[in-house]
């Protein structure tokens, strides 16, 4: 009886440290399909709230993935469908040594050659990319902040989609830009 007794304990305190490890999930509509993502809140404290943020003031709605690369990632969270960049909040610091690893179906904060740069933009990892862990090449990498948990498919019509170089208004020209566009219709928040 007691064996059986400590059992239970162990079970229902396995399912009680899943759901408190649970972190913050975010429903993504776009054009099409949904995914959710669940984020790190623990391993990327600084980047989850930055990104919420984003989320909780509806900046991600109406959006488009501006950036696709079969195979590498899909990037979006940044431009109009007219390919205008948004301004967007002070970045926020780096936490790529967070031990998460840019693994198929993660997210993590696009950034410039500065590992203190991301702001609004992120990308879903397509493809298990280790160039692009901490610490990498350039000695930093990118900082992975969560991952899909539903709609991989809508992940994968996403990365299916042929692309282009485009005309960008006060930019010039931008690669990868998807031949069809892929808007985010609402970024919300679910828990």
């Amino acid at each position: 009886m007691r064996k059986l007794f400590t059992s239970l304990l162990l079970v229902a305190a396995c399912i009680t440290s899943q759901t408190v490890l649970a972190g913050p999930q975010v429903e993504f509509k776009t054009t099409l399909g949904n995914f959710v993502v669940e984020l790190d809140d623990v391993k990327a404290p600084k980047t989850t709230a930055n990104f919420l943020n984003y989320v909780k003031s509806g900046f991600y709605n109406g959006t488009i993935f501006h950036r696709v690369i079969d195979g590498f990632m899909i990037q979006g969270g940044g431009f109009t469908p007219d390919l205008n960049q948004k301004s967007t909040n002070a970045p926020v610091v780096s936490e790529a040594q967070n031990g998460l690893r840019n693994n198929r179906y993660t997210i993590a904060m696009a950034r410039t050659s500065d590992p203190d740069s991301a702001t609004s933009q992120f990308f879903i990892n397509v493809n298990d990319n280790a160039a692009l862990d901490f610490p990498n090449a350039m000695g930093n990498g990118y900082t992975v902040f969560g991952k899909v948990i539903s709609g991989t498919q809508t992940i994968d019509a996403i990365r299916k989609v042929p692309t282009m170089v485009a005309q960008a208004p006060r930019m010039g020209r931008m690669a990868d830009v998807p031949s069809k566009t892929v808007t985010i219709e609402s970024a919300t928040l679910l828990k």
